[in-house]
């Protein structure tokens, strides 16, 4: 994977010099992790960001919390560290000063991502210089994923599966929601673990699962993220499983919902389930390379709309280093979509204070259609 980082950021290079940047601040923690191949485990919340500076014809560079710079020199390609501290003359906003160096026509940073606390600074102490969004050039280039990314992309998939099949196993009338979330991050640790060493690079990759787990029961169906809690499963109760803050495998994220039914489900649950995981199905069928993001979410809302419902959210979006990349399966966009990108795609309907369907999977583009990066039954299914 470090190979690969290194090998995106010479692309990246070669687009900065063809459009004229002459530096790009990257400060979102995907972008850094798909460019120089490392994350931290503290952020910009406890008031210590990170940098990765970028120059066409030069070598990058990043400005990192000194806590964190053996770890993160062992964990990049890139040789050029440069650690700050929390006080004194080495603060990150000296340090980053020193390496910005000459201020340079424009400041390319990443302006939809971009922490407070940074943009404040830019904003102080280079105001003359004009602050410009690089998030479309380096966004253009993850929208393809490489047979590398896939490759981990359904390794995640397979830890997904092993996660839901926990999911299911463990509904049992009388049982609370927690217990469930709990057995599928156990499930998911203890699958991940299987596809790690504890050597090199992939020593600094946790197998662990967590978050707090997206599931509602009963008439909390109609809520669609609601956290698991105390409440205890009933007989009939659909249960609704969401892993998309959940389901990911060496920063690579993917989405992935099922429904299941205690024992038994009402005839309107399963109607109400079964009519979004048919909208779900019509869109994928509508996936291949040479369509628009929107023609996906106009077969979907037709579905819909044959059976009697509307849905409020998208159809999918896409996948990656990050929850949310582009483009999006919604009305509006009209990007053409190629093979190698990746999406989770959605089926959702919601009857307020009362049920709702759901269903999710991940896939990847391919010429002629799209091949799943998720699997689980899609079928009305019961503990």
């Amino acid at each position: 994977m470090l190979e690969e980082a290194r090998m995106r950021t010479r692309i990246l290079q070669e687009r900065l010099k063809a459009h004229d940047i002459e530096l790009a601040i990257f400060t979102d923690e995907s972008s850094i992790a798909y460019l120089a191949g490392f994350w931290g485990y503290l952020s910009v919340e406890f008031g210590r960001p990170t940098f990765l500076l970028v120059r066409p014809d030069e070598e990058p560079a990043v400005v990192t919390p000194l806590m964190e710079s053996e770890m993160v020199s062992k964990m990049t390609w890139v040789e050029n560290v440069r650690g700050w501290e929390d006080s004194g003359p080495n603060r990150w906003e000296n340090v980053l000063r020193d390496a910005i160096g000459k201020a340079p026509d424009a400041l390319w940073v990443e302006s939809g991502s971009i922490p407070a606390i940074v943009r404040n600074f830019l904003d102080e102490q280079f105001g003359s210089v004009p602050l410009r969004n690089v998030s479309r050039t380096l966004g253009e280039m993850r929208m393809i994923k490489s047979a590398a990314e896939i490759q981990v992309m359904k390794q995640a998939g397979q830890i997904a599966g092993a996660m839901m099949a926990a999911a299911h196993q463990s509904l049992e009338v009388g049982a609370p929601e927690y217990e469930s979330a709990l057995a599928v991050m156990a499930a998911g640790t203890r699958k991940a673990a299987g596809f790690l060493t504890a050597k090199g690079w992939e020593a600094f990759v946790s197998p662990l699962i967590h978050n707090l787990q997206i599931m509602q029961s009963g008439a909390d169906t109609s809520m669609v993220h609601r956290r698991s809690n105390t409440k205890l499963l009933e007989k009939g109760d659909p249960v609704y499983f969401c892993f998309c803050n959940m389901a990911q495998f060496k920063q690579y994220k993917l989405g992935f919902d099922r429904m299941f039914f205690v024992k038994e489900a009402s005839d309107e649950a399963v109607k109400i389930q079964q009519a979004a995981i048919d909208a779900q199905q019509v869109a994928l069928r509508s996936i291949r390379a040479g369509v628009t993001a929107e023609s996906v979410a106009m077969a979907a809302n037709d579905a819909y709309a044959a059976a009697g419902y509307t849905t409020g959210y998208r159809t999918g979006r896409s996948i990656g280093v990050a929850y949310l990349e582009a483009p999006e399966l919604k009305l509006g966009d009209k990007t053409v979509l190629k093979a190698g990108m990746t999406f989770a795609v959605d089926g959702g309907i919601t009857v307020d204070g009362k049920l709702g369907g759901r269903i999710g999977d991940s896939i990847v583009v391919t010429d002629t259609g799209f091949e799943y990066l998720t699997d689980y039954p899609r079928t009305i299914l019961y503990s």
